[in-house]
């Protein structure tokens, strides 16, 4: 799909793409509106499989754990970059069905997120916000990156996770030395991207 584009593609090629008959194609996809949709619910759910993970080893802090759950996000997006540029690129193709089912993973892909800057509010370690919509728009920006991020860049990996959680948790800590001098403090350099 890459070489040709989503829209040029018929499923007879992605039949042949993929080594199987085009019959045994629509045995399991009803069109490439399917096989989109099951692209970006594989990544979505790789994404989720890693959230876990990433926030049980964060430790203490709520600092920690969104700091943890940012380099799992920026992980993700960096080992699967080609499929989650064209799945996004074309995810406006979606049926109305299909943008539901993209938009409530979504939802529960910022969940993590949220969850650590809840955590952070009630231990007074964050300032008072929405956490869903401030998750919901971080995970946004992050999942974006596909469109730069790149293996050879400017940038690594880690050094993009740590720049967006820096961004957010400048935004959230509530002490103003460690919000303006460390806002990562003491969140280990493993825990943003081991």
């Amino acid at each position: 799909m890459q070489r040709t584009g989503y829209h040029q593609m018929s499923m007879q090629a992605l039949a042949e793409e993929a080594g199987v008959s085009v019959g045994l194609a629509y045995r399991y996809f009803g069109g490439k509106e399917d096989v989109l949709l099951a692209a970006i619910v594989d990544i979505l759910d790789a994404l989720r499989a890693e959230l876990p993970s990433a926030a049980d080893a964060a430790g203490d802090t709520a600092a920690q754990r969104l700091c943890a759950v940012f380099g799992a996000y920026v992980r993700v997006i960096d080992r699967y970059r080609p499929a989650v540029l064209l799945t996004y690129r074309e995810s406006a193709t979606l049926n109305r069905a299909g943008r539901t089912q993209l938009k409530d993973l979504e939802v529960a892909t910022a969940a993590p997120l949220a969850s650590a800057i809840r955590d952070g509010i009630a231990s007074g370690e964050f300032y008072e916000c929405d956490s869903h919509v401030l998750a919901l728009g971080y995970i946004g920006m992050t999942l974006g990156a596909y469109r730069w991020l790149r293996p050879s860049g400017r940038r690594s990996a880690k050094e993009i996770a740590a720049e967006f959680s820096t961004a957010l948790l400048r935004g959230l800590i509530r002490d103003e030395a460690v919000r303006v001098e460390s806002p990562l403090g003491t969140v280990r350099p493993e825990i943003v991207a081991p």
